[in-house]
């Protein structure tokens, strides 16, 4: 669930305090996991999992396993359209988003605009790490850079201490222990977000 009381009103008719958070939040998850293991499902990637028999967990097995902003899928694709209010487009270069509003998107359609909201073009760099994120993300390794060998000791020095990932020569390997935090991990990619925090803080703090 996405918390924004500012965007859907009737999220205001609770508090903060209502929400699980912190450790009840982390034993909540951990029930679901459990049940769904014990069910005899695979956890094939972020918060999510499939039965054996079912495309995802075969594409999963196979390495052809593909994740966009929606999810997991069995197949790639690198166009995506968003059709309706707020929905989001994908390109090789680009994310693109529909008006949020509808009287605004509406009236966008009635004079065959395009109902454009906001957009993102990627830059190189942002393209290089949306494919290591994207691999990290379906295979559970990925290659590093030379630079990112240097650093991933320094950012990643809880999750490695914790057994949740491992560095092996040139690949980032996480570990079975730390596939609950695989978006924490993803983190460690993000260039704009190292950009603007310290070093040393940004990751632990995502725990």
């Amino acid at each position: 669930m996405a918390l924004v009381p500012w965007i859907k009103p009737a999220q205001r008719l609770f508090k903060d305090e209502d929400l699980p958070a912190g450790e009840e939040k982390r034993r909540l998850y951990e029930t679901a996991r459990t049940a769904l293991l014990n069910a005899g499902y695979l956890e094939i990637g972020m918060d999510h999992f499939a039965k054996p028999t079912e495309a995802l967990a075969k594409a999963f097995s196979q390495q052809k396993l593909h994740r966009n902003f929606m999810g997991y899928t069995d197949h790639r694709t690198d166009v995506l359209l968003g059709l309706g209010v707020s929905s989001i487009s994908e390109t090789k270069d680009m994310f693109y988003q529909n008006e949020k509003i509808f009287p605004q998107y509406e009236s966008k359609l009635a004079t065959s605009e395009v109902p454009g909201f906001r957009g993102h073009v990627l830059t190189v760099e942002d393209q290089q790490r949306r494919e290591q994120i994207l691999e990290f993300m379906t295979r559970g390794e990925v290659k590093l850079t030379d630079e990112q060998k240097n650093t991933a000791p320094l950012f990643l020095t809880e999750m490695i201490q914790d057994d949740l990932v491992k560095i092996e020569g040139d690949r980032l390997i996480l570990l079975q222990k730390g596939k609950p935090f695989l978006r924490n991990v993803c983190l460690f990619f993000d260039e704009r977000l190292k950009r603007k925090q310290p070093a040393a803080q940004v990751f632990s703090k995502t725990l």
